[in-house]
Order: structure tokens, then sequence, then C-alpha cells
């Protein structure tokens, strides 16, 4: 029989014994675990991020199996949006109230003191899965406005907010999200602390919306339909909550080029140009491809018919006046902007000189532009109406190059439901005070931009 006293020998033998047993069990757990990813693992600004718009552009073998269980991690107060629902800032009319800044990113403060250009963007809580895609293509700081009609929405977002903050850095990092509520959905619950949604997947932001949406009801998706959508509140929200000199303002499905924050940082480096807009060319793409690389892939893919310029089909006059074909031919060899083409750095390709009223471009401008008016609601004359006031003001519309915007999906007239063309109608009731009201506060400036315009 032995008996272990405290000799040395003898604690060196039980922690052998102790060693011996432990890495049998941890063998056995690694035997039986699959091979997945950390669900909550920090995702770095890469281009190639794997998500379900772009898994058919990876290698079979880069795909993750699976993503790990949730880990369990306690609810945090910073998880809490920062509002009181009794306060906020009602619009002219009393229609909707606005929060600003009710989540901000970890770095946006700091990202917005060192970038010229910040991108605004807005949605509804049913796109802003497109956010994921729109962050890991733009490296500089990102304001977002978002609209939500009362508590289901409200609880759904928050949510969804979570698994955002969780799953993808750059989000965490970036972006300041402020909120628009319509009177007759105000909130009646204050914030509060959510878990991760169940069965998350962040290879699946869209997916993962989609199941937290599932849980709207029925009356709520009803009023949804019968009430508009107030983009111009939106777009000032957005804009506003900026806090660069320079705005980029977009919609949340529009998808920056790879690697434009940077470049546009070096171009406005030495832009001293109070009144210019500088047109970014937006394009739709073929949900079958994989995003374009550069403008060069771009070219190619329009010339098989699976790019575009947007709204082309639906409505051309949105972006004619950009004149793509100009902007195409410095990928060929002999143009005279090749060679800036070729290094990648931004040069402005031409300017706008076919500008026409229904015109309604992407563009970066310095934050002193005009506010969208915020009597167009819904769809149609809320864009265009902002960007013929800068033009009679007198602001020059120029094209960038070689940078672009996405759109994913081909349009057609076919897909456009039968209520946007209602909506289209009443804002075209509204425009004829609009237009009264820009002739005479602009008219001792430029009158033949006016009259020409005009009639």
């Amino acid at each position: 029989m032995f008996q272990f006293g405290c000799r040395p020998w003898n604690l060196s033998f039980i922690c052998v014994i102790v060693l011996v047993l432990s890495n049998i069990l941890l063998t056995f757990l690694l035997l039986q675990s699959e091979t997945c990813i950390p669900f909550n693992t920090a995702k770095e600004l890469d281009s190639n991020i794997v998500t379900e718009w772009n898994l058919q552009s990876w290698q079979k073998d880069d795909i993750p199996e699976k993503l790990c269980p949730q880990q369990e991690e306690l609810p945090k107060e910073d998880d809490i949006l920062k509002l009181n629902i009794q306060l906020g800032r009602w619009d002219s009319r009393r229609l909707y109230k606005t929060f600003d800044s009710i989540l901000v990113g970890d770095k946006f403060i700091d990202l917005s003191k060192m970038s010229k250009v910040c991108l605004a963007t807005q949605t509804s809580v049913e796109k802003l899965h497109s956010l994921v895609q729109v962050v890991h293509h733009w490296s500089g700081p990102i304001s977002i406005s978002i609209f939500v009609a009362g508590d289901e929405e409200f609880q759904i977002l928050q949510k969804y907010l979570i698994y955002l903050k969780k799953c993808y850095e750059p989000i965490k990092n970036q972006v300041t999200f402020s909120l628009t509520i319509p009177k007759s959905k105000l909130l009646s619950k204050q914030p509060n602390v959510f878990d991760m949604p169940e069965n998350s997947d962040c290879l699946k932001p869209e997916a993962t919306l989609n199941s937290l949406l599932n849980e709207i009801s029925e009356e709520q998706s009803n009023w949804r339909i019968r009430n508009v959508y107030p983009q111009n509140h939106m777009r000032n929200l957005a804009r506003k909550n900026c806090q660069s000199d320079y705005v980029f303002l977009t919609d949340v499905d529009i998808v920056p080029s790879h690697n434009m924050a940077a470049v546009l940082e070096e171009f406005l480096l030495v832009d001293n140009c109070e009144k210019c807009a500088y047109v970014i060319p937006t394009y739709e793409l073929d949900a079958r491809v994989r995003f374009p690389q550069n403008k060069s892939e771009l070219i190619r893919l329009a010339k098989k018919g699976l790019a575009r310029p947007f709204h082309q089909k639906v409505f051309i006059h949105n972006q004619f006046a950009t004149n793509f074909t100009r902007w195409a031919m410095d990928v060929n060899s002999g143009h005279q902007n090749h060679e800036n083409f070729k290094n990648g750095k931004i040069y402005i390709s031409h300017d706008v000189t076919n500008f026409e009223f229904l015109y309604e471009p992407f563009y970066v401008a310095k934050d002193i532009v005009p506010s969208h008016d915020e009597r167009f609601m819904g769809y149609g004359y809320t864009r265009n109406t902002q960007v013929y006031e800068m033009y009679v003001s007198g602001y020059k519309f120029k094209v960038l190059s070689p940078i672009f915007t996405i759109h994913w999906g081909l349009q057609t007239r076919k897909s456009r439901p039968s209520w946007r063309e209602r909506q289209n109608s009443a804002n075209r009731k509204q425009f004829e005070v609009f237009k009264k009201e820009i002739f005479a506060k602009y008219v001792h400036q430029d009158s033949s931009k006016v009259i020409k315009t005009l009639h």
C-alpha cells in the first residue's frame, strides 16, 4: 500500500497523472467536434468576406462548413440604444420624430476627424442587411438613418443590431445609427437589452433578418403597404449625422466599388471647388455574377449585358445625363485619360453638360448643399428635386472615374409595384408649388437655367 506524503517526487507523480488524463479528455472532445469558425469572430475589412451574396465567387475549400454554436455571453449595457422615446425631434409638419446617433460605432468619432468624406445612407428595417456589403467596401465613417414604425419593428431592429455588432467588426466600429418614427406609430417601450437572435448565421445577414421579420404581424405589414416611406426625411437625417466636410449620399442598396473611401480622400485633398458635385456612376448588376473588382471588369460585364446604367430600362432620364458612353471610353488604350485610368487614382472624366430636370445622380459634395424637400414622400420627385435645386443655384456636376457604385439586379418596369406610380403622381402635384418656389428663390442668380429647365 502506497502512502503519499509531501515529498517532491510524489507531487510530480500526481501532476503527471492529472496531465495524462486531461490530454485524453481534450483529445476525445476535439475528435467529437465539427469544423467551424467562432460565432463572434471579428470580421476584418476584407472585400472578399463570405456572405450569401458572393458565395459563388469563393472556392469550395475556403467556405467554412458552419458557425460554432453561440457561446454564452451576458448582454451588455452598451447594447442598449441611446434614446428616450419621450424625447426626439419633430419635423416641420410634426409627422415624424427623429432620434440622432442612437448607436455610435466605437471608432466613428475618430474616423470622422480623420476623414474628409462620410457615407450617408438610409433604409427601412427590412433592407438593413444591405449595410453589411456597403461597410465592407467603404472604410470611412458611415451615417445611416433607419425608418421604424412602431414597437414590433423596433424590437426586431434592436435584435438585429446586436447581430450586426457581434458579427461584423466594421459595423461595430464605423457606423452611427439614427431613427425616424412616424407620428401614428410612436414607440411605447423604451430600448431593452436583447440576446443574440437564435439560429443566427454570420454568413447570412439577409436570411437572419428575414427570420426576425417573420415575427411581424399581418396588421403591421398592411400598415406599411398603405403608408408612404419618408425618403427625404431619411436622407436629411443621415446626412446631418455625418461629421465630415463632404458627404456621399446614397440609398442602402447602393454598394461602392472597392477602396472608394481611400482614393476619394486623396482626390479631395486637392479639391477647392465650393459648388461642385462629384458624380459617381451607378450600374445595375446581374445577380448571378460577382461584384466587379475594378472598372475594366465592370465594362466587360456591361458589354455582355450583365451590367447596365442604373434605371436604364425603368426610367432612362434617372442617370442619362451622366453620359456612361463617355465614361467608359478611358478603358481603351490611346484614350487621353487611359494613363490616369491605369494608375487607379480618381480624376474627373468629364463635366455633365446635358443636365435635365429628372436627373438624380449619386454624388459627393460639401455638406452645404440644399436639403431634400420633405414634402416629397414615397417615390418620385424625391432626389431629382434636390439635384435640380443644386443645378439652378449654380452647382457644377463632374463625373469621376474609375470609381463606381452598384445596385444588385437588372430592373424592369414589370417588376415595379403599382403603388409606386400612385406615389409618383401625388408627388408630381407637389412639384408645381416647388417649381414656383425655386424660381422665386434663384431667378436673380441665373434665370436662363430656371426657365430653360422648367418649360
